[in-house]
């Protein structure tokens, strides 16, 4: 099956040429998309003298719309079976990263896997929001259905994904991504700035959960119903 790896970026100069030249290098067959979600930095620079090396797609957003409405148009464009989600933010990206994310998905023991980078302020096995990563791969298929809902989700997008897989009873796959380092907000800007991208990203998570009650619903009738049949199949058994 075909890979296509999004990069989703918004004024990441810094490391957006590290990303975008990893995925490129360690994944020739795969095709490379990066969706510019309205820069006003250096980075279209840097993505556009990249071009003249790398084979890749690209395409900038005239304005800054939101991580969700990047992914989405990223989905839109791609030809690939399964998609890998890249953030455009992290670096020590190693080839073993990609075949840790995509084998799963390969031998069909996941629907979706979510790469937890080891380097953070938080320890990984401990993180909260180790269900809010960038890196995730899945089938092409399966996010096809939701692609309207999310499109203006903003940084709510990822909670809905996975409520959405969880509510299908879809498996789900977390694995440490060892080396990778993910800078925290306050390591990227000031403080002050840094405490208020953190409160607002978290109104939008909360107000995700919150219109999406249904998918709770579905993901906990679902789980019972799993329980009762694994009782069930024991008893039969005995």
């Amino acid at each position: 099956m075909k890979v296509s790896i999004i990069i989703c970026t918004y004024n990441e100069e810094k490391t957006i040429a590290n990303v975008v030249i990893s995925c490129c290098k360690f994944n020739p067959e795969s095709e490379i998309i990066v969706i510019d979600d309205g820069s006003i930095d250096k980075t279209e620079k840097i993505i556009k003298e990249l071009a003249q090396k790398y084979s890749f797609v690209y395409e900038k957003l005239p304005v800054n719309k939101g991580k969700s409405w990047a992914m989405v148009r990223g989905v839109e464009i791609s030809t690939g079976d399964i998609l890998l989600f890249f953030d455009a933010d992290i670096s020590n990206i190693k080839k073993s990263h990609f075949r840790q994310l995509l084998d799963p998905i390969y031998l069909n023991s996941a629907e979706m896997v979510l790469g937890q980078a080891s380097e953070t302020i938080i320890h990984y096995r401990i993180n909260p929001f180790k269900w809010l990563t960038g890196e995730r791969a899945l089938l092409k298929k399966d996010i096809l259905p939701i692609l309207n809902n999310i499109r203006d989700l903003r940084f709510g997008v990822e909670t809905y994904i996975n409520l959405y897989f969880l509510s299908k009873g879809k498996r789900i796959k977390n694995i440490k991504l060892d080396g990778v380092y993910h800078p925290s907000k306050w390591s990227k800007t000031t403080p002050v700035k840094a405490t208020k991208e953190f409160i607002f990203e978290g109104q939008e998570i909360a107000v995700t959960l919150v219109k999406n009650h249904n998918l709770v619903k579905q993901h906990i009738n679902h789980s019972i119903k799993k329980q009762v049949s694994k009782f069930e199949n024991f008893y039969l058994q005995q």
